[in-house]
């Protein structure tokens, strides 16, 4: 899998955890949220893909396999600097600054929109939802990643960040969960561990379908 460096991350907000992804044992837990994107996207080139929530721009370089344009939105007023250091190992991103509840796009404009632990953080998720519907091509594909609600996540948050899940997320994990089926219809769904129940889930990724007929 193709990620932008340690040395070429830059920090987008006090949330922005990416080097975590160079850490041992926490960067294989880390990687296994872009592992079930790769398998969610296997198969697919699109003309337009965007990444909402980029971030640092650590997950592009291995999503821009899978496109011909790359698009990214993020609440952060960094873009100028990750599409500088993008652009140091080739990668073209073109990046904005927005809501997903707000989105600077035409309608019908993107193949497939991808949100990595993004979700979880919008107050709506209703009015998230529409947005990313309205911008959205008919029979376009939307991957979200979600954070488990286990309480071993939970200790894991706490451990790290001496925050409390509930203090980050609130009821937001859930409530995204049973929000997203209401505006797409769920094509595939894959948890890690692949055989988990609730208690030991580390992350839940849904490839999720708009309708051809909206």
């Amino acid at each position: 899998m193709r990620l932008l460096p340690r040395e070429a991350l830059i920090k987008t907000s006090e949330l922005d955890y990416a080097e975590w992804n160079f850490s041992n044992l926490l960067g294989f837990i880390q990687r296994m949220r872009f592992n079930l994107v790769v398998s969610l996207l296997s198969g697919h080139k699109f003309q337009r893909l965007l990444e909402v929530g980029y971030g640092s721009g650590i997950f592009m370089p291995e999503l821009v396999l899978y496109c011909d344009e790359l698009y990214g939105i993020d609440l952060h007023h960094k873009e100028e600097l990750v599409s500088e250091a993008l652009a140091k190992f080739n990668i073209p991103a073109r990046l904005f600054h927005g809501s997903v509840a707000a989105m600077p796009f035409n309608s019908d404009y993107f193949d497939c929109i991808v949100a990595v632990s993004t979700l979880e953080f919008v107050e709506d998720a209703d009015t998230a939802c529409k947005e990313v519907k309205r911008v959205l091509k008919p029979g376009g594909i939307f991957i979200v990643i979600i954070p488990g609600g286990s309480p071993i996540v939970d200790l894991g948050l706490w451990v790290l960040t001496g925050k409390k899940a509930n203090d980050v997320y609130g009821q937001r994990r859930e409530s995204v969960m049973s929000t997203l089926p209401r505006h797409f219809t769920l094509s595939k769904k894959l948890l890690v561990p692949p055989y988990g129940n609730s208690v030991i889930c580390l992350y839940r990724g849904v490839k999720l379908l708009k309708s051809k007929l909206t």
